[in-house]
């Protein structure tokens, strides 16, 4: 069975203390980190299991003392020598050592790492997209270690570094906002390591990933509010244009207002800002955009824009729909109900982060495939909800 090492999962067998345990003594016990090799620090650990400091004090407290990992002053922790030995000789205690990592019926050294490496942990998207994984994983040989990079490049490269040394077979990553990948994931595909896209790709830069239709679902979005009889159809993001996401999808919205002939107005392409700016709620575009009535409608490209843009209209004294139609990307609520406040693109979430574990365990299985980047499409639906309304019920 596959485990996620996140400290969000309710129905672990074991508490996260014992699970980084087992997760490290096999790297020891396997020979994937050296014997005298450096151990990752405490807050490298609470970034890359995503538990508390006492977790993991627990967790080295415990494994120092049982004599696997051995304390420098000033310097840190470090692997001791005496395990690898007994495995070679294939002493009683050995044998011991090599249970105490195993899951129930399976030989310890079938268990290998996944590492997925994400943004952010803090959204519905996320949490489905870590249930299709979880879901693929299950009846594999693979658990999944999970790292989150706070949408800093910086992060994103030490995390890519991380997992590799501490044992990956493969992983998939889901990139932050940026024009550009960082080296690490050129370094990947240079040195033909098996990784996985979610959401990303650079033109020119063939890898293997898997992503939601966007040019498709934008023009779902504005036929959707076009048949409303809306004319003056905004799109808004807060993550800049560069990102393949976004001018996917803003590509998408121009095609659709051209097939109906209608002209690009570039007022309603508003992607200058960032949500966390601290400007007043006054001064922020979005604010003077819906005050003056420029659109009827708006496209928000993700569920939190799409939440604030809300909070203007209430704000302002405004209704939705009836002064506004709102369409977001992604489901703000836990389950689909069956009157949904907002009408929203459902990029099926589940179904991206399945098959991106498909995808990945086939590479394992077969390096050759290596040499072929596959680009796989899911493709989006439009559920309609209560956000958006005909042009005719405004005043």
């Amino acid at each position: 069975m596959s485990r996620i090492r996140v400290s969000t999962q309710a129905d672990e067998r074991q508490p996260l203390y014992l699970q980084i345990q087992e997760h490290f003594k096999h790297l020891i016990l396997t020979g994937t980190m050296e014997e005298n090799s450096k151990f990752p620090t405490e807050k490298q650990l609470i970034e890359q299991f995503s538990v508390s400091r006492m977790t993991v004090s627990n967790a080295l407290t415990q494994l120092a003392k049982d004599g696997w990992i051995y304390r420098i002053p000033g310097r840190g922790s470090f692997v001791s020598s005496g395990f690898r030995a007994k495995s070679d000789e294939n002493s009683p205690n050995s044998q011991l050592d090599v249970r105490q990592v195993q899951e129930p019926g399976k030989r310890a050294s079938s268990r290998k790492m996944i590492g997925l490496v994400l943004p952010f942990l803090e959204d519905f998207f996320a949490i489905r997209l870590l249930r299709g994984i979880h879901a693929a994983l299950e009846n594999s040989d693979y658990y999944l270690t999970i790292v989150l990079t706070h949408n800093r490049q910086e992060r994103e490269k030490e995390a890519i570094k991380e997992l590799i040394q501490n044992g990956a077979a493969g992983l998939i990553i889901f990139p932050i906002d940026a024009e550009t990948y960082n080296e690490e994931i050129l370094v990947l595909k240079m040195n033909k390591f098996p990784f996985v896209l979610i959401d990303r790709y650079l033109p020119g830069f063939e890898t293997h990933c898997v992503c939601s239709d966007n040019v498709m679902s934008a023009q779902m979005a504005v036929n959707h509010l076009w048949e409303l009889g809306h004319r003056d159809i905004a799109i808004c993001s807060d993550i800049s244009i560069g990102t393949m996401t976004v001018d996917e999808r803003i590509r998408g919205y121009m095609e659709a207002l051209k097939q109906k002939g209608s002209m690009i107005n570039p007022a309603l392409i508003v992607t200058d800002f960032h949500l966390r700016d601290t400007i007043s709620m006054e001064r922020h575009p979005l604010y003077q955009s819906i005050m003056n009535r420029t659109a009827t409608a708006y496209i928000a490209l993700n569920m939190k824009l799409g939440l604030f843009v809300a909070g203007i209209v209430k704000n302002l004294g405004m209704k939705v729909p009836h002064d506004l139609s709102i369409i977001m990307y992604d489901n703000p609520l836990s389950e689909v109900e069956r009157n949904p406040a907002f009408t929203h693109i459902d990029q099926h979430e589940e179904e991206i982060g399945s098959k991106s574990v498909e995808l990945l365990l086939s590479l394992l299985s077969d390096k050759e495939r290596m040499t072929e980047p596959t680009k796989l499409i899911v493709k989006s639906a439009i559920v309609l909800g209560e956000s958006t309304g005909f042009l005719s019920a405004k005043v």
